[in-house]
């Protein structure tokens, strides 16, 4: 069995951001999003797994997950992005007759894939789907289920005839090309998945279904990620190591990286801080800062922002004021009462 993580997102919704990275390697909790995929698949088993990408983003891709030496990774090219299922047809000569998991990048994935696989192997099906219950289905591609088996999907429909969303976790049978390639582009014009996994369902390809226990996040706006990390972070208490934290306070859940100086400041709740960051004379609660940032006497509450790396904020003296916001990587912020140093003629 391999696995199989789509990548190749243009990630809009998180610019600037996702100009720097593409949006699978943005950090919750101090781990790239594609980390928890990843670790989930290597729980059962699977040591090959193709990345399906953007040209270009091979080598930050290779940097970040050098130091999985037991995973095979193959690089696969999507230059259109046409679709999920358009991306999972790009990867047609890795699979081969293998069966594999299919994984969204983007998405946070905490579930244990042990259930997918033995609902996969159990019941003898070509595919099977992860679905959870959501509040509004009308926002997600749906399933409609009899017993064990899904008889039929659709994608953000105007009447749901269920609550259970395909969360974006799947385990396929080959057979999924023949579906992709017998499909045409929505009206939206892509390759959608629910259209090829309903081809299945009508070509007499059972497909199954088994419910996640965990919330899933699709990392694809400030809110999302900001809630995707305070989840992770409620979850583990080992998560709050505190690194040369002088005269501050700590309000956890947080996550400090090594080698960072946090001075005259609180922190938290629900704040990550990647390593190599300074911060002094700040209030900062909800947020993510990335790494070798630097906070200096911000006069504002800094809450639900995220900054990129090499981030700085300098000011000169504090006041009781708010600060909210996403800020790419190396942005500069200066706060000051004065205009800086004139020359006289």
């Amino acid at each position: 069995m391999k696995g199989l993580i789509l990548t190749a997102g243009k990630g809009t919704r998180l610019r600037p951001l996702s100009y720097t990275r593409p949006k699978p390697l943005l950090p919750v909790a101090n781990q790239p999003v594609i980390q928890y995929g990843i670790e989930r698949l290597r729980e059962i088993g699977i040591k090959e797994i193709g990345l399906v990408i953007q040209p270009g983003s091979k080598e930050i891709f290779e940097q970040t997950l050098g130091h999985y030496k037991d995973v095979q990774f193959e690089y696969i090219y999507q230059y259109e992005q046409k679709g999920i299922a358009h991306a999972v047809k790009q990867a047609e000569t890795f699979i081969g007759e293998d069966p594999f998991v299919l994984l969204l990048g983007d998405n946070l994935i905490n579930e244990p894939l042990v259930p997918l696989k033995e609902a996969a192997v159990s019941k003898g099906t070509y595919g099977t789907v992860m679905v959870t219950e959501v509040a509004k289905p009308e926002d997600y591609g749906i399933a409609e289920t009899e017993e064990d088996r899904i008889i039929n999907v659709e994608e953000k429909p105007s009447q749901p005839s269920s609550n259970l969303a395909i969360i974006g976790v799947y385990l396929f049978e080959p057979a999924i090309f023949k579906a992709i390639d017998a499909i045409n582009p929505s009206a939206r014009g892509e390759y959608e998945i629910t259209d090829a996994i309903q081809w299945m369902i009508d070509h007499n390809y059972p497909v199954n279904y088994v419910k996640a226990e965990r919330p899933t996040f699709d990392v694809g706006t400030m809110e999302r990620w900001l809630e995707a990390n305070q989840w992770v972070l409620e979850q583990d208490p080992d998560l709050r190591h505190h690194h040369k934290v002088k005269n501050s306070i700590i309000i956890p859940p947080v996550k400090i990286g090594a080698q960072c100086k946090i001075k005259n400041a609180v922190i938290g709740p629900y704040v990550s801080i990647e390593p190599g960051t300074t911060i002094k004379n700040c209030h900062i609660k909800n947020s993510i800062i990335l790494r070798d940032s630097m906070f200096k006497n911000i006069p504002y509450e800094i809450i639900d922002s995220i900054f990129g790396e090499k981030t700085k904020f300098v000011a000169k003296d504090k006041k009781d004021r708010f600060i909210h916001g996403m800020f790419g990587d190396d942005s500069s912020f200066i706060f000051s009462n004065s205009q800086g140093n004139k020359k006289k003629k």
